[in-house]
This record gives C-alpha cells, structure tokens and sequence, in this order.
C-alpha cells in the first residue's frame, strides 16, 4: 500500500531516488525517506507529509552516494511520525530497511530482539526486521536477509543494504509485489515498475517466496533455502499511465485486484490471539461497554459498507444499531445524546454530508468514530476516534477495494463490540476472527476464478435496458452496492429491493427481457430468497444467483449461478459483491464506456 525504490550503479542516487518516490505517488503515503550508502556509513532523510517536505528535509543536498533505498509510507504500525518513517535501521545504524505490508509475529520478535539486548525507537513492524538482519548478519547481507526472511510471518516485501557492502541491495517477497529493473552498469529495485521507467524498461519479476539480490552487474535469485534460481529479463512497453495501471487496462480492474490487499492491510494485525485489537481508535473500552446504541451515517458507497456493518454489529454484540444516509441525517434534528457512538464512514474523509452528521452528534453529546481511508482528512479532525482502513490510493471513481475495506473495518469494529460487550462464546469468537483472518485469500482467489464466467453474463446481457438486484439481510446491502456499480459506470437503470418486499412494486417491471441478479449466498433467510426467486422466474425472468459454493439447491431456481468461496453467512458478503463489480465492469467495457472516469461522477462529493 506503498512505495518502495532502490538503485545501485555508479549514479549519484539521491535524485533518483526522489524521482522514483514521486512516480509512485499514485499509490497513496503519508510520509517518506531515504538512506544513501556513504563514506562508510549510511545517510538517512525522513519526513512526514509529502515528498517536497523530504525534499526540503534533503534541503538540495549534492549526495555522491551510488547506492541507496527510499519508501514512501501508508502507516500501519505505528501513527504517522519521522520516528515511524521507513527507512528503519538496527540500533548501529548499519543495516537499513524499506517494507511494504505487515510482519504478523513482528511483536514475538521483538521481545526475543529485546531480551538479547536491542534498543528500539519506532513502533513499526519494519525496524524488528532490520534488527533481525543485523542479529544474524555475519558479513553477507544477502545471507543474513534469507536467515531473517525464514522467520517472519505475514505478507511483506522489503529491500534491505548494509554499509559494509556498499553496492548490494537485497529484496523479498512474501505476497507483496517486487521487481528488478536492469539497466547498463546499475540496477533498480522497486515495488512497481513506474518507479524506474524513466531508467530501463527492462525487467526481472520477483516471484513470490523468493530473494533477489541486486548489484551494479544485475540481480541474482534464490528461494528461501537459498537455493538459486532462473528469471529471465522482459522488456516493457508501457507508458507512464499503463505502467501505474500494473498492466491492467484500467485503474478500476487493477482496483480489483487489489482488494486482497486492501482486506489483509485492514485487518491483519488488528487480530492477536483470537480477538480483535483496536487500542489506535481512540475510544475507549468503557464507554464502548455501556453504549445505548450504534448510529451510522454515510453516502453511496460507504453506507452500503455502514448497512453490512449494521447486520454484525446486531448479530455479534446484541447492540442496537440505526442507520441512516448522512444527508438525510443532518436535517432531521436526530434524537441522540452521549449515550450514542456514532460512525461516519467515508473513504476521502471529506464527505460534506458526513462531516455535517458527525459535527451534528458530537453538538448533541454523542462520541463520534471515523472509518476513512485518508490521514489527515477533515473526518479525521471531526471525531473523536478513527479506525482507518488501508486501502490505498484508489484511482477509479467507483469505490471497489475501498469498499471492501470499509466492510472489514465494520466487521473488525463488530467483533471488538462483542468481545467488550461478552455476547460470543470464546469458541465462535475466535472462529471468526480465524475466518476474518483468512478472508484477503478468498479474495484473491475469487477475483482470479470468478472473471471468466461473468464476461459470459455480461456479453449476454450487454444490451438488457434494465436489471432488478435482490437481496435479503446483509444480502440487500450487496444488492445495492452490485445496482449502484451497474449505474456509475455502464449507465444502465437498475432497481435493488429487499427481496421480500419485490410484490409490493418492483415484480410488476419483470418480463423476459428482464435480467435478475439475486443474492442467495448460504444465510438463515436462504430459503426465503430462493422463494423470491421462483417468482421473479414466474414472470419470465433470467436469474442470476450468486451462491456460496457446495450449495447445489440455488442451481435449481436460477439460469446461470456465480459461486463464492464459503466462509461465516456475515462474512460472505465481501466476497458476493467482487463478481457483482466485474459483472459492471464487463458491461461498462463492452459497451466502450471509460469506467475510471464516469460521467457526472467525481471520487470525492466535498460539496451537498
């Protein structure tokens, strides 16, 4: 979720490097450094803000230094201070690191790194790792990377150099992204490719479980046994943007991709020990212990992540939840006092309309939490607790890893508010925290295996004028979320209903020409839907289901099903709403529309 670049040759690397950070802005930070091997030693700028505040911290300066690293930051560990600022050293300052992503046994060893005698200055997972390098480095880096490397638990990629071997750097990747630039006498190592584009479009990928060492002379690879191995060299021919793009054809699909990531970031070490841990949200564990009720404001996107939150947050802590769009909220003088907590939910953190409810229950007394994927954001500054999700930068318009980060920021908040209120057994507890844990690899597997068959949906159904969404309990939430991407970026009219209340209206749209688009993931009110969906099938309508797999009764009521990895009923639904964007997307592109930028729509509605 940020960016990581380095270069050894016989350039002076400074600029490079700098220049490097700024081609990887797009990805999101909040703050950046850099260390540069010289004269023996190593030279370390560091800022928080933007990269002209590390360019200023730099102050112009003429460094003669050929080797070096820099990382722009998205603060997961730690708060966004210089002392939380990569790069990170060990306590003589020889070894450096740069890392993306998180170490999940980073305190375990920390502890033992302390009880040998180590000093730690940051609260970052990224400095255990370079004391770790540092505590078995016996002269060879590359050596004492793969040691260290074998020991560490997460997903991760980092970029490690040690002053006495000033032209080696040594990356590794654990299912974060990294590749060798190779250039004529130098090389580059970054976490994507626009980091060094403007230097060489030749490149070596570094696959995942794998070590790469870079030198003046090239890259050489090794597995985590240190056992060498072949990568051959591609050439690129990207411009600037398809390069940020990752090679997808647009920020959106890329987006989607992406969401794996943006759900581990989220909750990976915010789970310890079969519970939730969320002491950075500032709000403490007592008044979370006598809360009334839960009120929920927000817009779009962000309130269809509120409405599946409402449905854990009822079910897991038994408090009472309302939910309410934030433009609706702020006008109708609410009835809420300090017995509330009221969540604003807002990927920018600059909603007008969400800034304006959360101002308007902390006049009445209420606390109020941020969910926001920003720091810095006016939410930020209107709260009096955030929970951030991590998704990154995201450049498409219409909302995708954002809004699965938002619902695992929801579930994570539902959990912490059941273990505090003790309304799960300890066995389902961990159960889900277990579930919610593994949730990012469902992801990943369900954006590969899941596009195929919903092109086929999409060119079938490329020229329907109107689809009905249908869905029931955190259902309905996906629903909606599934119409709302339909309409921002293929402009086609949909309708999303609570199935149950489709007689009361809607069913009198259905035709043959109809395509329905049915969320019937396993859940308690299963049956109820099925139900729903022999009606619409009455009608003449096409069904399409998406179901949870190894369940073979949906196939019987719908024309095509989509499957979804099974998971816990309240957890499916960030999975059921992954082939509902590729479903849009798929039409939005067959009808040659630009899905980044939709008509009439802009990323972030600062104004009502």
């Amino acid at each position: 979720m940020c960016g990581i670049v380095g270069y050894t040759g016989t350039r002076p690397c400074q600029e490079i490097l700098l220049a490097g950070l700024e081609r990887l802005e797009y990805r999101g930070y909040d703050s950046a450094g850099i260390s540069l091997i010289a004269n023996g030693g190593v030279d370390s700028v560091k800022a928080v803000g933007n990269l002209s505040k590390l360019r200023a911290a730099v102050n112009g300066g003429s460094s003669t230094a050929v080797s070096g690293i820099g990382h722009t930051r998205w603060a997961t560990h730690g708060r966004v201070t210089e002392e939380n600022c990569h790069p990170h050293d060990d306590a003589s300052s020889r070894v450096h690191v740069v890392m993306n992503g998180i170490v999940e046994n980073w305190t375990d060893l920390k502890q033992r790194l302390q009880a040998g005698g180590a000093s730690f200055t940051s609260e970052t997972d990224t400095e255990v790792v370079a004391h770790l390098i540092a505590s078995v480095y016996d002269g060879d880096i590359v050596e004492a990377v793969r040691l260290a490397y074998n020991e560490l638990r997460g997903h991760y990629a980092f970029v490690a150099m040690h002053a006495d071997e000033s032209d080696t750097l040594v990356g590794a990747r654990h299912e974060c992204p990294l590749v060798a630039g190779v250039g004529e006498g130098e090389t580059f190592i970054a976490s994507a490719i626009p980091a060094f584009l403007g230097d060489t479009r030749r490149i070596q990928l570094v696959e995942d479980g794998e070590i790469v060492a870079i030198t003046p002379e090239g890259a050489r690879f090794l597995d985590a046994s240190g056992t060498a191995v072949q990568r051959e060299v591609r050439e690129v021919d990207w411009d600037v943007e398809t390069a940020e793009k990752g090679g997808y054809d647009t920020f959106m699909l890329k987006e989607i991709h992406e969401q794996a990531d943006a759900v581990a970031e989220t909750v990976a070490d915010r789970l310890a020990h079969g519970t939730v841990e969320l002491g950075d949200i500032g709000i403490a564990d007592d008044h979370l212990s006598a809360l009334r009720r839960v009120v929920i404001v927000a817009c779009g996107t962000s309130y269809h992540a509120g409405l599946i939150g409402r449905y854990a947050i009822e079910s897991w802590s038994r408090v009472p939840v309302e939910m309410d769009v934030a433009s609706e909220f702020r006008y109708r003088d609410p009835v809420i006092d300090e017995r509330d907590l009221v969540i604003g939910i807002t990927q920018s953190g600059e909603t007008a309309d969400t800034l304006a409810a959360m101002r308007l229950a902390r006049e009445k007394g209420a606390r109020v939490l941020a969910i926001t994927n920003v720091m810095g954001s006016q939410a930020t500054r209107d709260c009096d607790g955030v929970l951030f999700t991590r998704a990154g930068l995201e450049i498409g318009v219409a909302a995708t890893k954002t809004f699965v980060a938002q619902v695992a920021a929801m579930y994570l908040f539902a959990l912490k508010l059941a273990a505090v209120h003790d309304t799960l057994e300890r066995e389902r507890l961990e159960r889900l925290v277990s579930e919610l844990r593994g949730l990012s690899h469902k992801v990943g597997q369900l954006v590969e295996s899941v596009d195929a068959p919903v092109r086929v949906v999409a060119k079938r159904w490329l020229k329907a004028g109107f689809f009905l969404y249908l869905g029931r309990n955190a259902g309905l939430a996906v629903a909606l979320e599934g119409a709302l991407k339909l309409k921002e970026i293929a402009y086609v009219p949909t309708d999303a209903y609570a199935a149950g209340e489709m007689k009361h209206g809607p069913i009198a749209l259905l035709d043959e020409r109809t395509p329905v688009v049915c969320v019937a993931t396993d859940s308690p009110v299963l049956d109820k839907v099925l139900s729903n969906v022999s009606e619409t099938r009455a009608r003449g309508a096409h069904v399409l289901a998406l179901a949870t797999d190894g369940n073979t009764e949906v196939a019987k009521h719908a024309e095509e099903v989509v499957y979804v990895p099974s998971t816990d009923w309240l957890l499916q639904p960030l999975l059921a709403v992954i082939p509902l964007q590729l479903l849009a997307y798929h039409i939005a592109r067959g009808k040659g529309l630009n899905v980044d930028q939709p008509r009439n729509l802009a990323k972030t509605v600062t104004v009502e």
